[in-house]
């Protein structure tokens, strides 16, 4: 027997390069206890268990588990799994995950989701001079870090920003994007946000008046694969 998983690049660039991998699997497919289990073996930085709408509904249910223990909320898995499920005909306006109801808007090709910025890891915000100092970060200089997102303007009137995120404590040695650091960033900031991180992902945010962040970027279709239960 083997289990469905779909996988989707999130936060892509306008090109549709880069963004993080992010392994999709129907929760009713696996049993609740082996979550943790597929997601350390498929590797992803985050995986996501949902339970789709009904017929004519419009709120799905998810899990998410990075490789190492299970978090509240994620941005790109949230992003992601939203985009999915309209790829595949069902739209959601509400995600609920184990932090709360998550708001799912489309604006055309780029997805949004809207959440509290205390549902995110209390990511350490390090901000640094300039760009160039964010790219000479390496993981080794974060070997113990849980949470750790490295940032710098490159256009502060603007709001864009160069980032890293390293999270080796929960077996991420490097995130390629983080919507979770996003939204943090965004709040701290109080401002919208259009970031890259890593290799050149892009990740949107949006700074609301009740206090809630959206992030929002394209998503791609990657692959489908197998595993053994």
């Amino acid at each position: 027997m083997t289990i469905q998983v779909d996988v989707v690049r999130v936060f892509t660039d306008d090109r549709g390069e880069h963004g993080n991998p992010l392994g999709i699997v129907l929760d009713q497919d696996v049993d609740a206890a082996d979550r943790q289990r597929i997601a350390a073996e498929l590797g992803y930085s985050e995986t996501i268990f949902v339970r789709p709408p009904g017929p004519g509904g419009t709120r799905a249910q998810a899990r998410i588990f990075t490789p190492a223990k299970e978090l509240p909320f994620a941005g790109h898995p949230t992003v992601g799994l939203s985009w999915w499920l309209r790829d595949r005909g069902t739209p959601i306006d509400t995600l609920e995950v184990p932090a709360g109801p998550v708001a799912v808007r489309y604006d055309g090709d780029v997805t949004w989701v809207g959440a509290r910025a205390d549902w995110a890891p209390p990511f350490v915000l390090d901000q640094r001079p300039a760009p160039e100092d964010v790219d000479r970060c390496s993981s080794g200089d974060f070997a113990d870090a849980a949470e750790w997102y490295v940032w710098a303007w490159t256009g502060e009137t603007a709001g864009t920003v160069r980032a890293r995120m390293f999270a080796p404590a929960f077996g991420i040695p490097e995130d390629e994007a983080t919507g979770a650091a996003a939204v943090r960033l965004t709040a701290h900031l109080g401002r919208n946000l259009d970031i890259t991180q890593g290799r050149g992902s892009r990740i949107r945010t949006a700074w609301l008046s009740d206090g809630r962040v959206e992030v929002g970027g394209h998503v791609e279709r990657c692959e489908s694969r197998s595993l053994a239960r």
